[in-house]
């Protein structure tokens, strides 16, 4: 039986999770030892709320997943204390990958702060435990104890002003009390019939959910939004929120997505596309209003529901296709796993953006097949089988000009 080193865990922590340290696979390289400071009080009352989210009847018995926690109560959190606390529970993983922002400015930078996006389908704990049959990865690296802790380092990592997920099945006990102290709004829409239900232990339906940074941004309008296809109302969601910047006046509509999966389907994605361009045509006033499409399509650039997207009158682009040397290729892959029916490389995900209305001032780049590594993902350096995709928006100086 594992036995954690001795080591100063506070006991609300200890209370939430257990033991956080999870034994390392043999040939796992320890991290770097980093100094970890005491996290004082504030670090105690954080993981003692977060204990009392887990065991309140709302979440054991998913009975409103559209309901906001209550999270106002709660003291606001240092992003670094966070930040701290998930690197001492990863000390036995091995450290992150190193990933480079592209700088893709064209002209010289605007009168205001850049905007950053990050879109990322974190992959739902139900499904990675007990759905999508990863056979090159350990079941150790896929417990939540840590990779909730992997998860939380990316995002903290990179300090999105916006932030879109998808495979949120754990938005109750960890996202939205976690994130709400960090200075998000947060909205979470579940899929009608998850199949992370059908997993024994679930933790409730996984679904779409978007957060933004109160100082920045303020709420004019959000609506949650069920796609259909042939009319009928299918499983995928999505939610679309427009924004009044703090710092310009501006206004942004910001949607994320998570389109139905599996060959054969790409009809179906392609009337959910159709539905969800409808939709956002209206929210946006035909395009007045600038546009950010962040989601997991699980359509390759040669489906049709890429092509719609691509030729919409909502004069869309997609963002990484510029760290093409052409600016017209999208990435290799955005998502690499293995399955016992073999092995996957795809690029699936997306962030689409009004071109004539924001500029794209940089990108991260996406690992390479050596961070990678040969068993693929996830893994015990990265949480999710997607990558995360993160742009720096900037809005064009002339407001007038047209969409």
């Amino acid at each position: 039986m594992f036995q954690s080193p001795a080591r100063c865990l506070c006991p609300a922590l200890r209370s939430l999770s257990g033991s956080l340290l999870l034994p390392r696979s043999p040939g796992a390289p320890r991290r770097p030892h980093r100094a970890v400071c005491s996290m004082g009080n504030s670090t105690s009352r954080l993981y003692s709320a977060l204990a009392k989210t887990l065991s309140s009847g709302a979440v054991s018995q998913h009975q409103d997943c559209l309901e906001q926690a209550d999270s106002a109560q709660l003291d606001p959190i240092d992003p670094k204390d966070l930040l701290e606390e998930c690197q001492m529970v990863l000390q036995k993983r091995p450290p992150r990958f190193h990933r480079n922002f592209v700088d893709l400015r064209k002209n010289a930078a605007g009168n205001h702060r850049p905007i950053r996006v990050m879109q990322w389908n974190i992959l739902a704990q139900a499904l990675g435990e007990g759905k999508d049959n990863f056979v090159q990865c350990p079941m150790e690296a896929l417990k939540w104890e840590e990779r909730k802790c992997l998860i939380l380092e990316e995002i903290l990592e990179y300090k999105p002003d916006v932030l879109c997920l998808q495979e949120v099945d754990h938005y109750f006990d960890t996202f939205e009390p976690l994130l709400s102290r960090l200075g998000y709004q947060c909205t979470f829409f579940p899929k009608p019939w998850s199949p992370c239900l059908d997993v024994e232990q679930n933790n409730g339906p996984d679904g779409c959910a978007l957060f933004f940074l109160k100082d920045r941004f303020e709420l004019i309008n959000s609506a949650n939004i069920r796609l259909t296809a042939m009319k009928l109302k299918t499983n995928q969601v999505a939610i679309a929120q427009t924004l009044k910047c703090n710092e310009t006046g501006r206004l942004l509509c910001i949607a994320v997505t998570h389109l139905k999966a599996r060959t054969g389907w790409e009809r179906f994605r392609s009337a959910q596309g159709c539905d969800l361009l409808q939709n956002l045509k209206s929210i946006t006033q035909g395009a007045n209003i600038p546009l950010i499409i962040c989601g997991d399509f699980n359509a390759e650039p040669t489906e049709e529901v890429y092509k719609e997207f691509s030729n919409s009158s909502l004069n869309l682009n997609s963002a990484y296709k510029l760290l093409s040397p052409d600016g017209q290729s999208e990435p290799p892959y955005t998502t690499w796993k293995i399955r016992t029916s073999g092995e996957c490389r795809h690029t699936l995900d997306y962030i689409w953006y009004s071109q004539h209305a924001l500029n794209v001032n940089s990108a991260l780049g996406l690992l390479t097949e050596e961070q990678i590594g040969p068993n693929r993902l996830p893994s015990f350096n990265y949480p999710s089988d997607h990558l995360s995709l993160v742009c720096d928006f900037s809005f064009n100086q002339d407001p007038d000009r047209l969409l």
